[in-house]
């Protein structure tokens, strides 16, 4: 089998792939062909890969490979020449593309998205999302404390006292609980919310208070992913939030729903009513953002109030994002590569098809059968 990792378009500085991940594909029995300068922005250049065992090759001959992977989908114009039966594996957020969707049945290439991974125990190894999250997470804190014109720990000066800062965090996911983690190994004061009951433990577990708002729409039928919750939930929350941010110096937004426009946490009103120099880090920018007012990969002031609205912090580390993106890649191909380095689709096996978004000219993963094309499937 010849697999092909494609480089990243201009402002992602990930790749898929380091060479440490493509010495075990060589292991694999797999022949590997990277595209030129693939691995710059992560500090990996040609020569290490050709150390490795792959070869250096230019984006047409990695197009033309049996199996091509990368973080980003290559152009429509790109996946217009792709023939049938090639297998792409990418972060397509297949949810918010259908049209891309319809283009890979029509062309009958054979589609994995990465982030489509289940949310189980033994899918856990190959979990992009929460590998990239947990980058995130780490990055926010930094990235606030840097805009912040407060410390984040108490300090006892000659001077007088400096009161820590008070860090609000809304979504105790893989994103928001190493938020916790770093905001509290820097001293800072910690507040979350989560509508998952489950998030309580390990929240108390990290020194932080968990701010719990009743009646939360159960998401034990959503496969660990975030479900949309009810009006009056929502008007719950919404009030509880606004008390707790108006107190709050850092406010860091990790809530998302797969499919759907990030649901709004933070109003105008309450930005006019938080502390003059607070910062908020909006993680869900680029589906909307949790906070009115975000504008995705920009930093804005409103009332006073840094907003920055970043949805790719993954990227802005690209050395170890790579790395733990790289070993869920080959985590995952583990799955489709046989003793012979050949490939194996084997449909039975439950990470596999659920991470399939099409085949044969067929959407195959059942969630987003019943999310996308539900109405045309009934």
């Amino acid at each position: 089998m010849t697999l092909g990792l494609l480089k990243e378009p201009t402002g992602e500085n990930r790749v898929a792939l380091l060479p440490e991940s493509v010495k075990a594909l060589i292991a694999l029995k797999v022949d590997v062909h990277i595209e030129s300068e693939a691995g710059a922005h992560s500090f990996a250049n040609d020569a290490n890969y050709e150390a490795a065992g792959a070869k250096i090759v230019n984006r047409q001959a990695v197009l033309a490979c049996e199996v091509i992977v990368g973080i980003n989908p290559p152009s429509t114009k790109e996946i217009e020449a792709l023939k049938a039966n090639q297998v792409l594996i990418c972060v397509f957020q297949p949810l918010s593309n259908k049209t891309l969707i319809e283009q890979f049945m029509a062309q009958s290439v054979t589609t994995f998205s990465l982030d489509n991974i289940p949310r189980t125990t033994r899918a856990q190894a190959m979990d992009v999302l929460s590998s990239m999250a947990t980058v995130a997470g780490y990055k926010a804190v930094l990235l606030a404390a840097n805009h912040s014109p407060r410390f984040f720990p108490m300090f006892m000066t000659a001077a007088g006292s400096i009161i820590p800062s008070k860090v609000l965090i809304l979504g105790a996911g893989v994103a928001g609980l190493q938020a916790i983690a770093t905001a509290r190994r820097l001293g800072a004061v910690v507040e979350v919310f989560d509508v998952r009951a489950a998030a309580e433990e390990e929240v108390k577990s990290l020194g932080a208070k968990f701010v719990k708002v009743e009646g939360a729409k159960d998401e034990a039928t959503a496969g660990g992913y975030a479900v949309e919750q009810s009006a009056e939930y929502m008007a719950k929350q919404k009030a509880l939030v606004q008390e707790h941010a108006t107190k709050a110096n850092i406010i860091i937004t990790t809530a998302q729903i797969p499919g759907r426009k990030a649901p709004v946490l933070i109003t105008d009103e309450t930005i006019q009513k938080m502390q003059q120099g607070s910062v908020i880090i909006d993680l869900a920018a680029s589906t909307g953002g949790n906070c009115e007012g975000t504008e995705d990969n920009k930093t804005v002031v409103k009332h006073g109030v840094t907003i920055i609205g970043d949805s790719n912090l993954a990227s802005t580390l690209p050395m170890d994002a790579s790395k733990m993106f790289g070993k869920n890649v080959v985590n995952f191909l583990k799955l489709i590569i046989n003793n012979n380095g050949q490939l194996h689709l084997n449909f039975e096996d439950d990470i596999v098809v659920n991470t399939c978004v099409t085949h044969n000219n067929e959407v195959v993963s059942e969630r987003i059968k019943n999310i996308l094309f539900k109405t045309e499937i009934a």
